[in-house]
């Protein structure tokens, strides 16, 4: 191998790990509006990059996903771009660890969902999963 084939091996990317974690069908969706109210009213986890909200729906489907990113995100591209990467974020995650039978609901962050590197991402939404599974600690009155 001479230099110019080192050179180039070493400046080519490794995308493998960015692909391996993506490949599979996107979870089902949520779609009406009393299911994302029924999140709201349950667990929530706010992480840097993503506030995730849970229910268990108390059936044995797959767990369904739901996104949204208020007009404080930005303009329309720009709530459009952060909705993407919580499709994708949520793509590479809820099928290895969403269980079944629950709701998720992800919300975009003002600025951080679009500009956070997308592999911390992926993890504050896995902390986020994490968190609203543990169990609840009861409150000392």
């Amino acid at each position: 191998m001479d230099a110019g084939e080192e050179a180039a091996g070493s400046v080519a990317p490794d995308t493998s790990a960015a692909v391996a974690h993506i490949a599979g069908p996107p979870p089902r969706t949520i779609l009406k509006r009393r299911d994302f109210l029924a999140c709201a009213r349950d667990r929530r986890w706010s992480a840097p990059g993503v506030v995730l909200q849970a229910r268990d729906r108390g059936d044995d489907g797959p767990p369904r996903v739901g996104y949204t990113c208020s007009k404080k995100v930005g303009n329309a591209a720009e709530r459009n771009r952060a909705k993407r990467r919580l499709r994708e974020a949520a793509r590479a995650v809820i099928p290895g660890e969403g269980r079944p039978g629950w709701d998720y609901v992800l919300i975009g962050k003002r600025t951080l969902t679009a500009t956070r590197p997308f592999t911390l991402l992926v993890e504050d939404l896995r902390l986020a999963l994490g968190r609203v599974h543990a169990p609840r600690r009861r409150r000392k009155n």
